[in-house]
């Protein structure tokens, strides 16, 4: 096989990237990763520069790839390595540049081993290595890959790392209040009573698939979610021109959900839709309104899937908030590299102790389940 790093997505063709990739992931399509360049999102300048791996054969055709990033700092991963470069700068070595194979700014888990065979998976791992010794970085990390690539990774010489996300799963229901049923009797006045102070406020809601956001809607959309990033000292990672040209090119797979007041949009939310999974990304809003946040993001989001038979819903990364509202944890993975072994045996053995904490973890949230005894969502390790 021959093996070749290209520095932009558009190295490849989008038919032959999107063969390897499937279409059941958004972000993992050929349409998303170049979209996400195109704008300015994901380049050398916001330290995401692409390093994409292929692999080709005698006739030219790409039999492998991995999505992968030389990345100058360790923003928008949601996997926290931070305590690892500060160990190197201690020591007076240079963490970064490290490599990454993530989808920028998406801590959603899906595929990184894109393989038209699933034997070429160590080769690819390989090549991947082999490019990070050759050109002076310090380790390769995998993020949020899938379950059935653990073993590929393991094999490959990575260690995993283990962390919990909370999804919620569509277990045939037929409108919102059969799944309440589910809850104790607490939970589910809880969770009515959000909803309640959402529509005492004079909110309502209303969506538009991606074919349907016309460039006021997003300046609406992109406004609002501005705001609530400022308030956390940032912009958003993705830019207005990404999102504009994903609606285009992905019009299928994008939701937004506006909460409106007297007719202004005052909240929403951007979704990623496919044909299982609905997955939250971003929110963001003008004032604090009760309840609002609960509502745009998880209620709206469970309506949706309940409607469409979506099978599960990832609303994101972190908060135990969510578990009252019926998610539920479960694990995700990510794998690591280090060149140097006496910086990778140390990063073994805190693993290994960060793995019994999430575990403990999960067991803990998991006692506050709102669903009755017997009736608990099970959890779908990715």
């Amino acid at each position: 096989m021959r093996v070749e790093v290209a520095a932009s997505i558009n190295e490849f063709k989008a038919q032959d990237w999107n063969r390897l990739a499937g279409n059941r992931y958004p972000f993992l399509q050929h349409e998303f990763l170049s979209a996400a360049e195109k704008s300015g999102s994901v380049c050398a300048d916001t330290g995401w520069q692409p390093r994409h791996i292929g692999l080709f054969n005698e006739a030219g055709k790409l039999q492998a790839a991995m999505p992968l990033y030389e990345k100058s700092h360790s923003w928008g991963e949601f996997v926290f390595d931070w305590g690892w470069a500060q160990a190197y700068e201690t020591a007076g070595l240079s963490y970064y540049p490290k490599l990454v194979s993530a989808i920028p700014f998406t801590p959603a888990p899906s595929n990184r081993l894109l393989v038209a065979n699933a034997e070429l998976a160590p080769e690819l791992i390989d090549a991947a290595r082999s490019f990070a010794t050759a050109s002076g970085h310090s380790s390769l990390h995998v993020l949020f890959p899938h379950s059935s690539e653990l073993d590929s990774l393991q094999k490959g010489g990575l260690k995993l790392r283990k962390d919990c996300q909370f999804h919620w799963h569509n277990n045939q229901y037929r409108n919102f209040d059969d799944f309440l049923a589910t809850f104790s009797s607490a939970k589910r006045k809880k969770a009515r009573r959000d909803r309640r102070r959402v529509q005492e406020q004079n909110i309502c809601f209303r969506r538009f698939k991606g074919a349907q956001i016309d460039a006021a809607i997003w300046r609406d959309v992109y406004e609002l979610i501005s705001m609530t990033f400022l308030r956390r000292g940032s912009m958003p990672y993705f830019s207005l021109e990404f999102f504009q040209e994903i609606s285009k090119r992905l019009a299928d797979n994008i939701l937004v959900v506006i909460a409106e007041k007297e007719r202004m949009p005052v909240a929403a939310a951007v979704f990623y839709d496919s044909q299982h999974t609905l997955y939250g990304r971003y929110w963001g809003t003008n004032l604090r309104y009760d309840a609002l946040h609960f509502e745009t993001c998880y209620y709206q989001g469970i309506d949706y899937c309940i409607e469409h038979k979506r099978q599960t819903f990832e609303p994101g990364t972190q908060g135990e908030h969510k578990i009252s509202r019926g998610f539920v944890p479960v694990t995700t993975w990510s794998a690591h590299w280090l060149e140097r072994p006496e910086f990778f045996s140390a990063v073994e053995r805190f693993l290994e102790n960060e793995s019994r904490h999430v575990d403990h973890y999960i067991e803990a949230v998991n006692s506050h389940s709102p669903y009755k005894a017997g009736r608990n969502a099970d959890p779908v390790i990715k």
